[in-house]
């Protein structure tokens, strides 16, 4: 989350939302994003329906989830996944901005 912190106002400016899931309860969740003074959202996600529901893999020997970056077009569709197999596995920011203004042009008609 640290990569994400450090160039949200290039997302922000991109008109580019994020939105951090994870597994903690609601408490613990607005307790650890307070605590690093997160600009993004965060959604619990303690029973793993987001999870599930974009297929993010669960691997105990390795931490628990392992990342995922979807990228979600304004109409809800998403357009962009990358699963990470191991905690290290993230694409960097430079190649999410470069999407995100790949799919805002398209939603523009460009």
């Amino acid at each position: 989350m640290a990569q994400l912190r450090q160039d949200y106002s290039q997302f922000v400016a991109r008109d580019i939302e994020v939105v951090v899931v994870g597994p903690e309860d609601a408490k613990a969740f607005a307790n650890y994003f307070a605590k690093e003074s997160l600009p993004f959202i965060g959604l619990p996600d303690p029973k793993a329906s987001v999870l599930k529901l974009y297929g993010q893999e669960v691997n105990l020997f390795k931490l628990g989830r392992m990342p995922a970056q979807v990228l979600i077009d304004k109409a809800g569709v998403a357009r962009y996944v990358h699963y990470g197999h191991s905690m290290s596995d993230i694409p960097p920011n430079e190649e999410l901005l470069a999407l995100g203004d790949e799919i805002n042009m398209e939603g523009m008609g460009r």
